[in-house]
């Protein structure tokens, strides 16, 4: 099939590089003033292999069957100028973080068009065509309808090392990964440390078991089915030494993905009268760390 990566940071180059890998047919849509600097190779460095493809590029996204969407939440609203409405793939995938963004996307191109994921994954872009996936795992989660589409792709993708499935109700879908990253990055970022730092210290730790409970309140009263403890022994188990992108972020003066990350766990908290403490203290210490105070819209 033909596909198309708007979005080529950590997220969207991992998938490009794997789509590339198991022989599918890939476009790097790009921003006009990074097409005639762009390498010509992407260069991937991940437990699953390294390698390197040619890629071709485009401004715009021209016809495909697949749009994988993996721009950061800020730069959603202009990044969908590189869509043609008269020509949209036969289906938008987006990865972003958070869940507003596909009431977003279907409001504009249709319910049926836009098939929700998720990818948990530490993947990141070093510089431009050089990507670095540091996390053992790689898992992507798919609503059901695109299992008739991306079925053969997932196939694929697991041989390659992805952990895939696809999940039968959405909401679980999304809040299932909003609860695990959502405590993760707040804790790390307002804190400066890693998640092994995080875990080993009582008070910091105490703080990512708070959010990790007050998020998944929230994300039940959204109808999603989660289970707060399985998730913090989730989180237990992780790898010793991840950082999420939000710290990264904040380290490199980047805006962070704070509105699609804690946004639905406090505008969620105050729809359903759930008190939402630890997060609210997070983020707080992640606006007072940035320098950037009332980055949350609509509380």
């Amino acid at each position: 099939m033909n596909h198309a990566i708007l979005g080529v940071g950590g997220v969207g180059g991992l998938m490009a590089a794997s789509l590339a890998r198991i022989g599918e047919n890939v476009v790097l849509v790009l921003r006009h003033e990074s097409l005639a600097e762009y390498p010509e190779q992407l260069r991937l460095e991940s437990p699953f292999g390294n390698f390197v493809a040619h890629f071709a590029t485009a401004e715009k996204v021209p016809a495909v069957d697949v749009l994988w969407l993996a721009v950061k939440a800020p730069q959603l609203d202009a990044s969908l100028a590189a869509i043609d409405d008269l020509s949209l793939p036969r289906a938008i995938v987006p990865l972003l973080n958070g869940v507003d963004h596909v009431a977003l996307l279907r409001s504009r191109y249709g319910a049926e068009c836009v098939i929700p994921a998720t990818i948990a994954v530490e993947s990141e872009r070093v510089a431009p065509g050089h990507i670095v996936h540091r996390s053992p795992f790689a898992n992507l989660n798919i609503a059901p309808g695109g299992r008739d589409l991306l079925q053969d792709i997932v196939n694929r993708l697991q041989q390659l090392g992805f952990k895939c499935r696809f999940q039968d109700d959405e909401a679980t879908l999304l809040w299932s990964k909003l609860v695990f990253l959502a405590p993760i990055a707040l804790t790390t970022t307002a804190s400066g440390k890693n998640t092994s730092e995080v875990a080993s210290d009582p008070q910091w730790s105490k703080h990512l078991q708070a959010s990790v409970r007050e998020t998944a309140s929230v994300g039940l009263a959204e109808g999603a089915k989660l289970d707060a403890e399985k998730v913090i022994a989730m989180i237990s188990a992780m790898p010793s030494g991840l950082r999420s992108s939000m710290q990264k972020d904040v380290e490199q003066g980047k805006a962070p993905e704070l509105d699609a990350i804690a946004g639905p766990i406090l505008r969620g908290g105050a729809r359903h009268n759930i008190a939402v403490p630890a997060s609210k203290e997070l983020v707080a210490a992640v606006e007072k760390r940035t320098g950037r105070p009332n980055l949350i819209s609509g509380i």
